[in-house]
């Protein structure tokens, strides 16, 4: 049985909980912590040797996370789950699942997990249930989320399997594709059909990427093209501050296409987004649309790869 959720704190043990300085933690102190915190809002749980498990009760709308724990620990100045201060502003629930591997969550312990919570009514427990991730996580969201029918998925770059026998034209995760996807939660396509909204995200001109999208069907399911956002697309959008938002919008049902690609219009403004481009348009020897770029970007900016590339495109023109 997963360990029921504790009666939640006074607001005031909520905060310290929530505010430990984590940054000088070792992992023993930081796993420590999150029992703790786990202990005293909801449940910390290990789950089999490759995964682990923060539940924290707050309002009726849950969040389900999927990520590597590596990101959390190393590359989160909080070293909380991804989210987690994002869901706690907005009073709502958190689930975040950890992977201590690439493991894909392709492992039993995970399985039987889900299934206890699901027959434990612990989803029905909320009025929302939203199942987000990126990549590996992306796969896992819209996998588990059929342990809830009639959630929200929110999935990034997601893959639909790296089951050899269907997807054997994916050549990266090479350490995951000794797991078994056809067992429990295996196709993440087929996981998504009782979900009630599934919102897509991926960058079409990415080949592996837009063929997995292309795997998932159904009138439950809305895809949102990124164009030259590459895969990672939420750290992209993290860098113009529209990962929020979007996930904002994706919770409340509202996420419409001329909505999502009026917020996209911010890329323009972003450098990273400018030298994707000029990347693309030198691989493809269009020399001619090097020089428009360069010279709308130069006109509002200092860039001296933008100068350089200027040069040598006018030289291939010779002009």
């Amino acid at each position: 049985m997963a360990p029921k959720a504790k009666t939640i704190p006074e607001e005031a043990d909520t905060v310290a909980l929530a505010q430990v300085d984590k940054s000088d933690m070792s992992r023993k102190d930081w796993r420590a912590h999150m029992k703790a915190m786990g202990d005293a809002e909801g449940f910390y749980e290990d789950i089999g040797d490759e995964h682990t498990a923060l539940f924290v009760r707050r309002g009726a709308t849950l969040i389900v996370t999927f990520e590597n724990l590596d990101h959390v620990y190393e590359n989160s100045e909080s070293r909380m789950p991804w989210g987690f201060n994002f869901v706690e502003d907005r009073g709502w629930s958190f689930l975040g699942m950890m992977a201590h591997t690439w493991s894909w969550y392709r492992d039993e312990s995970i399985y039987d997990f889900f299934d206890r919570l699901r027959d434990e009514g612990f989803f029905e427990s909320f009025d929302k249930v939203v199942f987000y991730g990126a990549s590996m996580g992306a796969y896992a969201a819209c996998a588990f989320s059929s342990a809830a029918p009639k959630s929200t998925v929110i999935a990034i770059s997601p893959q639909a399997t790296l089951d050899r026998q269907i997807a054997s034209w994916e050549t990266r995760y090479k350490k995951a594709w000794r797991r078994d996807y056809t067992t429990r939660y295996g196709y993440a396509p087929e996981m998504t059909s009782a979900a009630e909204n599934v919102y897509l995200f991926y960058d079409p001109t990415e080949a592996l990427d837009a063929m997995h999208a292309s795997l998932f069907q159904g009138p439950n399911v809305q895809k949102f093209k990124c164009r030259y956002l590459g895969h990672r697309i939420a750290s992209f959008w993290i860098s113009l501050g529209l990962l929020k938002p979007i996930i904002q919008d994706c919770v409340d049902g509202t996420l419409t296409e001329p909505k999502f690609y009026e917020r996209m219009r911010a890329r323009r403004e972003s450098m990273r987004y400018k030298r994707e481009l000029l990347g693309r348009v030198q691989s493809r020897g269009r020399h001619d649309l090097v020089v428009r770029l360069c010279e709308y970007v130069l006109a509002q900016n200092r860039g001296p790869k933008f100068r350089q590339a200027l040069k040598a495109a006018k030289a291939k023109l010779k002009i």
